[in-house]
């Protein structure tokens, strides 16, 4: 093909190709316009209502950060009253913890329910992650119950001489969840405050006086008066028994060998044991001295020769 016939060719088919490639240009350009007119329509159809959204958002951080300074104003009035009532310091830091989550869960709710959610579900799905936990931790709430309990009531303090749970030793730690004491022979028991806050609690120390009580055997033939008159000297001899109490000295039953003789004095109660230990020395030693006999179980063998 001779170069005059191409350039004929390509003069005739170029304007066709023109023609559609700018037929195509002008589809996608009224597409595109299309598109953003298409847009701008729902941007300015959606303005008032994005605009109202935000102002919400706006206004319940406002909500969120008032809410906050007021929970932290009340957490502060609620510990002074606990401090002005004596409450113990653990507890009161716990319950104005759990005031503290209460009152910021009331705050995301009343939030909620300004933005337009559903805060019935909300509050029913809080309620029952709290049931959930409460059932997985039941044996530590009620230790945690038991312990609030001891904590407000106070039947015993640290360093009060306690038996219960078949225990008994010096309170050395009051937990919310547990106690522990400390035993004469020096090993450490841990109570769980549910079991602890049940049972019978005897608080040896509660009161600053205590009574020393002792029984005393005697043999049948022994003169009561004379064993009395011992008795009194050694209460009386001793420096640690409260003279202003006084001392009893009774007949307190009859054995099967021995006729029981009950003393009893008073003390301070840090020297209980050791007034308690010196009468009972003490009682030996006068009675050898003075021939007064303490009768004790005695087995008597018999052997017969039959030869």
């Amino acid at each position: 093909m001779s170069n005059g016939s191409l350039f004929v060719r390509l003069t005739e088919e170029m304007p066709e190709a023109i023609d559609e490639t700018a037929e195509q240009i002008s589809k996608e350009v009224d597409k595109v316009s299309n598109d953003v007119i298409n847009w701008l329509d729902y941007v300015k159809s959606h303005i008032p209502g994005v605009i109202t959204y935000i102002l919400m958002i706006i206004v319940a951080l406002i909500i969120f950060f008032i809410g906050k300074k007021l929970i932290k104003l009340l957490i502060k009035l609620i510990k002074k009253s606990f401090a002005r009532t004596n409450l113990d310091e653990g507890v009161s830091r716990f319950l104005a913890s759990v005031i503290n989550i209460i009152l910021h869960i009331i705050l995301i709710i009343i939030i909620a329910g300004f933005l337009g959610l559903e805060t019935t579900s909300l509050a029913a799905l809080v309620g029952s992650a709290g049931l959930a936990i409460g059932l997985s931790l039941q044996g530590s709430l009620a230790n945690f119950a038991g312990g609030v309990l001891i904590l407000i009531l106070k039947p015993f303090v640290l360093g009060d001489y306690i038996i219960a749970e078949g225990s008994e030793g010096t309170v050395t730690h009051i937990d919310i969840f547990y106690t522990r004491i400390l035993t004469i022979d020096n090993r450490l028991v841990v109570i769980p405050n549910g079991k602890l806050s049940n049972a019978v609690i005897t608080n040896v120390t509660n009161e600053p006086v205590r009574r020393v009580d002792l029984n005393i055997g005697i043999q049948y033939e022994e003169d009561i008066d004379k064993v009395k008159e011992v008795l009194n000297k050694i209460a009386l001899a001793d420096d640690m028994v409260l003279r202003d109490r006084g001392v009893d000295i009774y007949v307190d039953s009859f054995g099967a060998s021995a006729v029981m003789i009950g003393f009893r004095v008073w003390t301070n109660q840090e020297n209980y044991w050791q007034v308690k230990w010196n009468m009972q020395e003490k009682i030996k030693k006068e009675f050898d001295s003075c021939g007064i006999s303490i009768p004790f179980d005695q087995l008597d063998v018999n052997i017969h020769n039959n030869d």
